[in-house]
């Protein structure tokens, strides 16, 4: 039992890996050239109206997804009537969205938002239609099927975006990417998944799994209305360039911290919740996933906040560089943020939702008293304080996983020392190299050179059992590449 879930459990981190990057990466790819070809104000509406599509992809989920996961000994009825709750709640939302797009786009002053918003949110239709076979292969811990499924999707939707791009569309090719994305994911899922609905439905699974699934529900809408808190403020009170520009550094921020929350979430939520009866098993793997993640997550972050403008200049060209110090302090916010999301993770495992509850309605709480506070110093300001709130709410997660598992404080943090170190170095070099080359493209070569150099040097000194591990793995894949 205990070498079958470990098995799985390298399998599901394989494959979340494979997952995230490669869609990152893809999105990364197709990012670059719309960022090239339309202008900020076009991210910016995008930014605007995708709030509203956010909030009812969760409201459509409505927490039955992890509740489903959860449950050790899930049936077809099950099933089925999360399947045609999703349906229903998602043709009540689009209809009511429907006719509330004229107030939203009175409310920012964008009359071209009715129509985007009316197009963007037949999305949330087709998101409906794929949730359970998502959550089903997240259940039994396919990650392979999710992978290939998004990777799919992410390419199509890429690929049609950049070609209305290109047929100078502008804001549409933005809008038909987004939509054409969750079309393509629908029918992936059909072909990967093989399961089909079938008449079954019972309002005793809502109510059995609603206790645990509202806690889940309160925390998703709490995050996507504070993670497009600022959208909203530069929306309302800003040009739409400056939301663009944030919502573009937002962007780049997230292209691997939120890979590794999702990684994290997705695959060890299952493994969690296979052991949570386990305290001892349960602390080490937790402790042991930290300390890896921290080695790789937090010198990533770090070195992106030190090669920020050449890495913007070349990327995106000059007329992004005002999204520069944006990107930064997002950066610094999301370098807790991976070990936030494990310690929900693990607390959600447990059934402990109502903590994971308590501890975003802290983590918002912060989030609001720096806006407030900083409100009238501007959006720099503002972040600073986003900042604080990120790094607060993570030692709070802490003292919460300390009281669950006994797991004490001191072994948390010390977990992270070595990554701190790493990516506190390999940062200081990089960005003393500005000061000696100008030219923005030799700049960012020789920094990212640089960096990938001292990386190595570093974690074969400080973690040469790790070192190993990596290198031993490498070279067995290249050797069966060469056999292949």
């Amino acid at each position: 039992m205990g070498d079958n879930l470990k098995q799985k459990t390298v399998n599901a981190l394989k494959w979340s890996t494979v997952d995230r990057f490669g869609q990152q990466g893809v999105q990364f790819f197709i990012g670059i050239i719309l960022a090239r070809l339309l202008s900020p104000e076009d991210f910016g509406l995008l930014g605007i109206i995708m709030i509203f599509a956010a909030l009812s992809f969760v409201l459509v989920e409505s927490g039955f997804g992890q509740a489903l996961i959860r449950k050790k000994d899930a049936t077809d009825t099950d099933f089925n009537t999360i399947f045609y709750f999703n349906i229903f709640t998602s043709v009540l939302l689009y209809l009511i969205l429907f006719f509330l797009t004229p107030l939203i786009a009175q409310y920012f002053n964008q009359p071209q938002l009715t129509l985007i918003g009316r197009v963007i949110f037949i999305a949330i239709l087709f998101n409906a239609f794929y949730l359970v076979p998502y959550t089903m292969s997240v259940k039994y811990m396919d990650f392979k099927s999710i992978a290939k499924v998004n990777l799919i999707a992410t390419s199509l939707s890429g690929f049609l975006g950049v070609l209305l791009a290109f047929m100078h569309f502008g804001i549409w090719a933005l809008v038909a990417q987004q939509v054409s994305f969750h079309f393509f994911r629908l029918i992936a899922y059909r072909f990967f998944v093989k399961w089909k609905p079938k008449l079954l439905f019972s309002f005793g699974v809502i109510r059995e799994f609603w206790g645990f699934s509202i806690n889940i529900l309160g925390i998703s809408l709490l995050n996507v209305l504070f993670n497009n808190l600022y959208v909203l403020i530069l929306g309302k009170f800003y040009q739409k360039n400056d939301v663009g520009f944030y919502t573009q550094a937002n962007k780049l921020s997230e292209t691997f911290n939120f890979s590794f929350q999702q990684i994290l979430l997705g695959s060890t939520y299952s493994m969690f919740s296979q052991i949570q009866d386990d305290d001892n098993r349960f602390r080490r793997i937790l402790r042991d996933i930290a300390k890896k993640t921290s080695l790789i997550s937090i010198p990533v972050m770090l070195v992106f906040i030190a090669i920020a403008t050449p890495f913007i200049f070349v990327l995106l060209s000059a007329k992004w560089l005002p999204s520069v110090p944006y990107f930064q302090l997002l950066c610094l916010a999301s370098l807790f943020t991976p070990f936030y999301a494990l310690n929900s993770s693990a607390l959600n495992a447990r059934g402990l939702s109502n903590l994971t509850f308590k501890l975003e309605l802290i983590k918002k709480a912060l989030i609001l008293a720096s806006v407030l506070a900083c409100f009238r110093f501007g959006i720099i300001t503002m972040l600073w304080g986003y900042v604080l709130a990120c790094f607060i709410s993570y030692l709070v997660s802490v003292v919460y996983i300390k009281k669950v598992i006994r797991h004490y404080i001191k072994n948390q943090i010390t977990d992270l020392f070595s990554g701190l170190l790493i990516g506190t170095l390999i940062a200081i070099v990089a960005y003393s190299l500005s000061f000696v080359i100008i030219n923005n493209y030799l700049l960012l070569f020789a920094q990212l050179v640089v960096a990938v150099c001292v990386y190595i040097i570093v974690v074969k000194k400080i973690q040469p059992e790790l070192y190993n591990q990596v290198r031993v793995f490498i070279v067995d894949k290249l050797k069966l590449v060469k056999k292949k």
